[in-house]
């Protein structure tokens, strides 16, 4: 893989020992473990030099140089607790690469977990980078702060969380939910989030429809989006 000035790369943050589903990140989904899936779809956009993987597990090391990640180092210990954040471990590794001598200008962090984001879709957020420092993926939520949000106050009663509400939800101003598949990063932004949180930055959208949008949590949600794949099988349809 290149190291030329000026790179795009991928990162991909997978920590072993998930509760919510044991080995969520190595098990098989359409015949590839879950994180092959993403490394897969990054690998096939041509924008993109290479792609990283930052994790504390061997069995997931393993999967991902097998899919042609590059796993450069076992993820340090206080990186790799339920209570670290994650832009500090994209920093990290990013920070890795660049005393390795890589010159980097543009991280594109994909969640190992929406196995249901296409390569199509991280090229199309690529595209939008120099839109903003950062350009996220979303969906359109399924539900809207302006019609049925609402937010419990001091005296126990609830009330919307924005506006004054209206007759139909079709009048309220569309809302978007982060999915969390795709992150297109520029590099001082990274730095800068790394250290002052995610909202320091502008960020543009890339829109996503809801079913590309899961994100694997638990059983539950790894069931419905191996039913979503197979619905969509043949062909993307928003």
């Amino acid at each position: 893989m290149s190291t030329g000035p000026g790179l795009t790369i991928a990162t991909v943050c997978a920590r072993g020992g998930s509760k919510g589903l044991p080995g969520k990140n190595i098990r098989d989904f359409a015949g590839q473990p879950l994180i092959a899936r993403t490394i897969t779809q990054a690998l096939a956009c041509p924008g993109i030099a290479g792609v990283y993987v930052s994790t504390d597990d061997e069995a997931i090391a393993e999967a991902a140089r097998a899919a042609g990640a590059i796993v450069p180092y076992r993820r340090p210990a206080e990186l790799a607790t339920d209570e670290a954040g994650k832009l500090p471990v994209i920093e990290h590794l990013v920070r890795h690469l660049e005393a390795q001598g890589q010159v980097i200008d543009t991280v594109v962090d994909l969640q190992p977990t929406s196995p249901l984001r296409e390569a199509s879709d991280i090229a199309a957020a690529l595209a939008l980078k120099d839109r903003a420092p950062l350009v996220v993926s979303v969906c359109e939520a399924r539900d809207n702060p302006y019609f049925n949000l609402v937010e419990q106050q001091a005296d126990g009663l609830v009330t919307l969380s924005k506006g004054a509400g209206g007759a139909r939800r079709q009048d309220m101003p569309a809302v978007y939910a982060l999915n969390g598949a795709i992150y297109v990063w520029q590099r001082a932004a990274l730095a800068q989030a790394a250290v002052r949180g995610l909202w320091s930055v502008p960020i543009a959208p890339y829109v996503m429809p809801r079913w590309k949008s899961v994100d694997v949590d638990d059983l539950e949600d790894f069931e419905y989006a191996q039913w979503l794949h197979a619905r969509h099988a043949g062909g993307s349809r928003d």
